[in-house]
Formats: C-alpha cells, structure tokens, sequence
C-alpha cells in the first residue's frame, strides 16, 4: 500500500491529512487531523501515516508523556497496527513470491522504509518465535529472515 492509497483510505475515516515543517515529530494526530511532516520521504510519510491512522483506531487520550508505561503500551500498539497494515506476515509471503531476496528489495516492493520493516519484523519475531506457519508457507525470522513454501 503505497502513499495515496493511505491517504484515500483516511478519507473514508473523515480524517484530515496535512503535510506540514514539524519539528518534534515526524506525525501527530489531533481529533480528525493528521500532521505529516512535510520533508519526509514518500515511503517515510507511508509509514508515519500508517502509524498515526493506527492511533486514531487504537488510542485514547493524550500519549505525548512517554514516560508513562501506560502511553508507552498504546504507542506500541498504534505501531503494531501499523506494521500489519502495510506488511503483515502475507505481505512478507508476496515479497518472498515477488522474488524479493533482501531487505532493501521487500522493502521496495512494500512500500515501506528499510528501519520500518526491520522493526516489524523484529516484531513478528517477538510474537511468533523462530517461525510461523501461514496458509502453506513457513516464515523462518531467525538465523535470518527466510521464507519456504511447502509442497
């Protein structure tokens, strides 16, 4: 899912997207407005975009004070959403099927920024162990990422 077709999906939430020079943030989302850092990339802006929408469907009330665990959880929570918005474990499968061999290629063809998904990755890893099995495909996420279909 690339830039724009996050931008039309917010619409149908009512959400108000605008590209503005932040300086503390990369985005912040206020009542029905998201604010996108204007200097990012596009695939920056993708994944910034998808985490802020994360927090519309998943946060309640003002998180800026991160030392408070209970905002540290709901950040982490808007970022998970994230992570399974644009990648997710079958977005993972069409980079393997689309012949993507290496982070910056599943990436690209993702849509995403080479940190983001490392960090969804490291995720998946987290939640699932060494490996996962979906539909007829096995994830492997340690030594290193690998995926294999099972005939």
């Amino acid at each position: 899912m690339n830039y724009n077709d996050l931008l039309i999906e917010v619409e149908h939430h009512d959400i108000i997207v605008k590209e503005k020079p932040l300086k503390a943030y990369d985005g912040r989302i206020k009542g029905n407005k998201i604010f996108i850092r204007s200097n990012l990339k596009e695939t920056q802006k993708v994944c910034v975009l998808a985490e802020e929408l994360g927090h519309h469907h998943t946060t309640v009330g003002n998180i800026l004070d991160q030392s408070d665990t209970g905002n540290q959880k709901q950040e982490l929570r808007a970022r998970i959403w994230a992570y399974n918005k644009l990648i997710g474990l079958n977005g993972i499968i069409n980079a393997y099927r689309h012949g993507c061999c290496s982070l910056y290629d599943a990436a690209n063809y993702l849509d995403v920024t080479e940190e983001f998904l490392s960090e969804a990755l490291e995720y998946y890893k987290n939640k699932y162990g060494i490996c996962t099995t979906i539909d007829n495909y096995v994830i492997y996420f340690e030594p290193s990422l690998g995926v294999f279909e099972l005939l």
